[in-house]
């Protein structure tokens, strides 16, 4: 199987991870900009996930020789309007605990609040020697479990029950979450597109 290079727009290594499962098993290698030596702080100032994504990707794109994918997501506190949505990694750093984003939570949802929950992310492809981004998009609806839960995933996974497969992602097995989760979803269409 020829190699095929590709980048992806973050330095995050969980995220990092589940790319490559994914995308290694087409043949493809997969970047970060650490790997690469580059400087990687863009300012995510869009207006929802499409354009913080395409934010990333493209400006990664204009500074290596192949094609570029990135990633945006978040988490959306249906009692809470939706909230952290586009802030949801800010909202974990400000925070600085899992155990705090609980605590924090239990103060702003009603007392009969279900704490239903949903995962969005949203991936950007830019290819060389092509005009417009593509976008590959998943949602995995769920709740918030009271307290941490496992240690497996990152980010707010301990704290994230998947209606789908029945899943705590804290201790879900990584292929079982990778089925489920928005940023599985995500990234079985984009390898579905690079597979044809």
């Amino acid at each position: 199987m020829m190699k095929k290079e590709i980048c992806l727009a973050s330095n995050n290594e969980g995220k990092l991870l589940e790319f490559r499962d994914i995308l290694s098993p087409l043949g493809y290698v997969v970047y970060s900009p650490k790997d690469l030596n580059i400087d990687f702080d863009p300012i995510e100032d869009g207006k929802d996930y499409r354009e913080n994504a395409y934010i990333k990707a493209k400006d990664l794109f204009d500074k290596v020789k192949f094609d570029v994918i990135s990633d945006d997501s978040g988490l959306e506190i249906k009692d809470l309007g939706n909230f952290p949505g586009l802030h949801t990694a800010r909202y974990l750093k400000e925070q600085g605990s899992l155990k705090a984003v609980l605590e924090d939570l239990d103060r702003r949802l009603p007392k009969d609040s279900k704490r239903e929950a949903t995962f969005h992310c949203c991936l950007c492809l830019l290819e060389k020697g092509k005009d417009k981004p593509l976008y590959f998009e998943g949602a995995c609806p769920g709740y918030l479990l009271k307290e941490e839960k496992g240690e497996n995933g990152f980010g707010y996974d301990p704290i994230f029950h998947s209606y789908e497969k029945d899943l705590d992602f804290g201790t879900a097995r990584k292929a079982e979450k990778d089925r489920v989760s928005h940023r599985g979803k995500a990234l079985y269409r984009l390898a579905f597109y690079l597979s044809i």
